[in-house]
This record gives C-alpha cells, structure tokens and sequence, in this order.
C-alpha cells in the first residue's frame, strides 16, 4: 500500500518510455511482446504500426495500467505504470480499438458521463473537444449505438480527451472507418498535436505512419525499427523495382528463381522486386513465356521497409534456430539425434 499512496517523482524525459518490456499469455506459452524499448517524446505524434496479432494492443493495455508487464518497466507522463497507476488513469486519454462506450447513451449523456468521472464538466474543458464536437452536436440527442461508424470513432475521442490529458494513447481508432473518416481523424490529430498533447497511436495501415513524427514498426511483439518514417525510407538498401506482366503468379515464382533477385512480393496489381540491376530481367521473362512485362524502378515505401525488415527478423530467428544445439543429440557424434524412444 505504501506504494500507491508515497508521492510519484515526475520525470523530465519522455512523455511515454517503454524499457525492455515483455508480456507473455497462457502461462508463457503465448509471447505478446518481447524485449519492447522505445520513448515519446512531449508533443510528439508517434505511431505504433504493424499488423493484427504484433502486440499493439497488450503495450497499450500496459500503459494504461490495465496490465502488467512480465519483465521491464513503463512510465506515462512521468509516473510508473505500476506503482503510480491511479494518478496515471487521470493523466491520459484513453481510446481503445473497440467501440466502448455506452450504446443506449447519447452523445450529451457519455459525454457528460465521462466528464463527471473525471470531477469536470463539458463547459470546462471544451476548448479542447470544440472542433470535433461541433461535427457531432446536431446528433447530440442521438444514442450512441445509432451512430455511424466514423461519429462513433469522433464521440469516443471526445470522451477520451474531455478531462484535458496530458497524453492521448489511442490504439488503432481507425479500424472499420471509411477513407473520409480516416482522413478527418488525422486532422484532428494534428490539431490536438498543435494544442501540445502527446499522442501514442497504433495503427495496422501503414500509409498512417507517414502522418507520424517517428514510429515504430512491430511484428510479432518485437520493435523493429523506430525512426521518422522518412529516415525508415531512405535506409532501404538498394534499388527497388515495379514489375508487371500477364499471369502475375507465375512472374512471381520465375523472378524469385532469378539469379540477382534478392526479394520479390506481391504489391496489388504489380511486384516488388530488389535486385542490381534488371537490364536483362524483361528479355529473360520474356523467354520464360510471359507477356506484356513492364519494368519500371520506384521509391520504396514504409510497407517495403516493413516487408523488409520482417525478412531479416525471420531469417535471424532462422539462423538462430540452426545454431541452438538439439537437446535430444548425441554430444560426441553432431550429426545423430537420439530419439526419445531409443533413449528414455
């Protein structure tokens, strides 16, 4: 108890530091995140961005202090997720990926409901929420089930930002929105930043990150690589090309069996395909049968990083695996593996 009730010591850093964190599920067997490190800085718009299932949302819940974490530590504004976590539950904004507010509420009546457990009112903080409120108050009246999928997304971040935080963690708020509201809601984003409110935002689409400050790009509970999505670009290696022709599956597998290629995916209606050079790639296809192959170099983007640097993670854990001697082997003899049958 003594924990909970000593004076937290603010920090002068970061707004949001994650050291070394590890969250594991079913008893270990399920690795959430591992070995999770990054900062945020005051005022920064950072992006947490990678797929469904890479630990997004259990480093939200940590930060929240709904969870706790295995290994490592966290802090939100200043304060330890773990031994300071109800003065941080009235330090942030919260907006979880589901829509979780009360269904049979309206607008007016979440929002005053969120505003009076948090001991304030609409009118004292409504500067903060005015330029979103104002595009859901002629439905003021309206119960929040009844909304549409992108005033619901404006209702929730009204609810999560009417006591004023000092930090905005919202984990993928643009799942299930239209293009429209997508765009609106990165709008607002900017103004928020304007207002100097930190944002933490997760988001599996990576056409997000480039509306970012820095971000983080995870895959499978392990960060790899945080940077400004301009510095992520341009440390992609090489040369990156654009190829197009009839019956693109079979391009695809004739260009992987290229002698240069050195990576070669599926990017809508085109490839992407690294490689030297591939002056003699297009007379080579066209020897294999393909035709109407267009070549064309492009600039990489975040998700080529991302494809990227996920190739190199597996091919480390690969590599990895190859090294970790066989419990079941035979120490004088490398080559063998005793069965356990043979071997009780």
């Amino acid at each position: 108890m003594q924990a909970l009730t000593s004076t937290p010591r603010r920090s002068t850093g970061s707004e949001v530091t994650l050291d070394r964190i590890s969250k594991t599920y079913d008893k270990g067997n399920i690795h959430a995140v591992t070995d999770v490190s990054f900062s945020v800085e005051k005022g920064e718009l950072f992006g947490l961005i990678g797929p469904d299932g890479a630990g997004k949302s259990s480093i939200f819940r940590i930060l929240t202090t709904l969870l706790l974490p295995d290994q490592g530590s966290a802090t939100v504004a200043g304060l330890d997720t773990a031994k300071d976590f109800r003065k941080i539950r009235g330090q942030v904004g919260y907006m979880p990926g589901r829509f979780s507010l009360y269904q049979d509420l309206t607008i007016e009546e979440n929002l005053n409901f969120f505003a009076t457990l948090f001991g304030t009112t609409i009118a004292e903080n409504y500067p903060v929420i005015k330029d979103i409120y104002d595009q859901i108050s002629p439905f003021r009246n309206r119960r929040a089930g009844k909304l549409s999928g992108g005033m619901k997304q404006k209702l929730a971040l009204c609810c999560a930002l009417i006591h004023k935080p000092e930090v905005l963690l919202l984990d993928e708020p643009t799942t299930g929105v239209d293009a429209v509201s997508r765009r609106e809601f990165w709008e607002m984003l900017k103004k928020l930043k304007e207002m100097g409110i930190t944002i933490l935002v997760s988001t599996p689409y990576m056409d997000e990150a480039n509306l970012c400050d820095r971000i983080a790009l995870i895959q499978k509970g392990r960060i790899l690589s945080v940077d400004t999505p301009r510095r992520i670009v341009a440390s992609f290696p090489g040369k990156l090309y654009a190829v197009k022709a009839d019956a693109l599956h079979k391009v695809l597998l004739d260009i992987r069996q290229y002698p240069d290629t050195i990576s070669c995916y599926a990017f809508g209606e085109w490839l992407h395909v690294s490689m030297p050079d591939p002056a003699a790639l297009k007379d080579w296809l066209v020897q294999k049968g393909h035709d109407a192959v267009e070549i064309k170099e492009i600039e990489a983007t975040i998700e080529d990083c991302f494809i990227r640097l996920m190739a190199n993670e597996q091919a480390n854990a690969d590599r990895h695996a190859d090294e970790t001697p066989d419990p079941h082997s035979d120490p004088s003899n490398p080559g063998t593996s005793i069965s356990k049958k043979n071997n009780p």
